[in-house]
């Protein structure tokens, strides 16, 4: 897997298959929604941020990126949660914004 987590990392190599399970499971939902990948990616970047699990906000937005989704729409589906979350999503605010401009 590129560019993900060490912990991340970890689970999908020593959970003894529950790891692959698990990814295989988020797969299937990406495949079979019904958002176009760039804005299924920019939703799953606001759950993030409203659930505070910064660790995959790099990965996400570079995904995000790579998908055509521009600094103003990625900022913008942080900023979603806000409104029920407050200011919990500052920290990923801050972590989109600096991964975003950081080259892949």
């Amino acid at each position: 897997m590129k560019k993900v987590t060490n912990d991340f990392e970890v689970f999908m190599k020593e959970s003894n298959g529950v790891g692959a399970a698990f990814m295989s499971s988020v797969m299937k939902m990406s495949e079979v929604s019904a958002l176009d990948p760039k804005t299924h990616e920019l939703a799953y970047i606001s759950v993030l941020a409203a659930f505070q699990m910064v660790n995959g906000i790099p990965y996400h937005v570079k995904h995000a990126k790579e998908l055509g989704a521009s600094l103003e729409e990625v900022k913008s589906a942080v900023l979603v949660g806000m409104p029920v979350v407050g200011l919990r999503i500052s920290e990923a605010f801050a972590m989109a914004i600096d991964s975003y401009s950081m080259e892949n």
